[in-house]
């Protein structure tokens, strides 16, 4: 944002919007405990339990983001008939996310992350509880109806995939076309494999790896990153890329006037573990704030860069924005 009476004015029209994001819901555990020692029966290290933690994942963290930026949100996705299942629902209900579009399917587990971590926030291992295969039809077409019901209420849609079966091709043919329906933007936080399920979208957000593997080039400069972004939004058939490239920021292809590089503004960085699910959510609720594309990039750059000094999948408030 240009200047701080700016960013007051954005982040006050962000309490007026509603956003709906769609993809793969998770819930992230965390099992924290010391490490001091080496097993004797194979070299893994022994983590003594101290703690665990429990935190929304995937989909519902980008829900999340909106809610503690100070939005309105309403999360369409699947979910298995399971503890883990329950205990996602809650955790949604008790943040006040919308959860009229969630549905639960017995024939598949809730996809939980479960990962062990030291005290001093070194991960160790990663468990993943998942079906990835794509939801059944019957669940699709539920899935679909949702986002039919409450797009028509939302200022923009955001798609947040995961390759974990919610965001299949119907799928994200209704996203693009309930966000025309309704003239709002339809933001897609990408996965190489479903690239070509988001023509028609108004921004992506691929981070550095996704765009190199889409557009089959290194970056490694500005000029590179300028080049990349042209292809990838070819590729795709967006109107607009967003590339994240961690330290050295981000590049925004636009039309003429809104193709720039946005220097990174992280001063620590612990953690760059749900750093788009925070990128897209931030710049979701700044287009529907009204926000132009280049002032909803430096609102979701200053978002990443006091994300980032979390641990672990986690959020920005409104408060931590104006205090930035």
């Amino acid at each position: 944002m240009s200047a701080v009476s700016d960013l007051n004015q954005l982040l006050d029209r962000i309490g007026n919007c509603s956003i709906l994001v769609i993809g793969d819901l998770m819930v992230d555990q965390f099992v924290i405990g010391t490490v001091d020692r080496i097993s004797p029966e194979a070299p893994v290290p022994i983590v003594r339990f101290d703690h665990e933690t429990w935190r929304l994942g995937g989909a519902a963290n980008v829900a999340h983001n909106v809610l503690a930026l100070g939005g309105r949100v309403d999360a369409i996705g699947v979910v298995g008939t399971d503890p883990d299942g329950a205990r996602l629902l809650d955790e949604l209900s008790g943040r006040s996310i919308g959860s009229a579009g969630i549905i639960s399917d017995a024939s598949r587990c809730t996809t939980r992350k479960l990962r062990v971590v030291t005290t001093r926030n070194q991960q160790v291992a990663r468990i993943d509880y998942e079906i990835d295969a794509e939801i059944d039809p019957a669940i699709e077409a539920l899935v679909i109806r949702r986002i039919g019901d409450l797009a028509a209420s939302a200022n923009a849609i955001v798609i947040s995939d995961y390759l974990k079966g919610v965001v299949t091709p119907r799928v994200a043919a209704a996203c693009v076309q309930e966000a025309r329906a309704h003239r709002i933007p339809l933001l897609v936080d990408p996965k190489v494999p479903h690239i070509d399920r988001y023509r028609g979208a108004t921004v992506i957000t691929p981070n550095h790896f996704e765009a190199e593997s889409i557009t089959l080039m290194r970056i490694r400069s500005e000029a590179d990153a300028r080049e990349a972004a042209r292809r990838f939004r070819e590729r795709a058939g967006s109107d607009a890329v967003l590339i994240t490239r961690g330290e050295h920021g981000m590049w925004l292809l636009g039309r003429e006037t809104e193709e720039m590089a946005l220097p990174a503004e992280a001063r620590e960085v612990a953690d760059v573990t749900g750093a788009g699910d925070t990128v897209v959510s931030a710049l979701a609720l700044a287009m529907a704030a009204g926000a132009s594309l280049p002032d909803a990039a430096r609102f979701a750059n200053r978002a990443a860069g006091i994300v980032v000094a979390k641990f672990g999948p986690a959020t920005v408030t409104a408060d931590e924005m104006r205090q930035s």
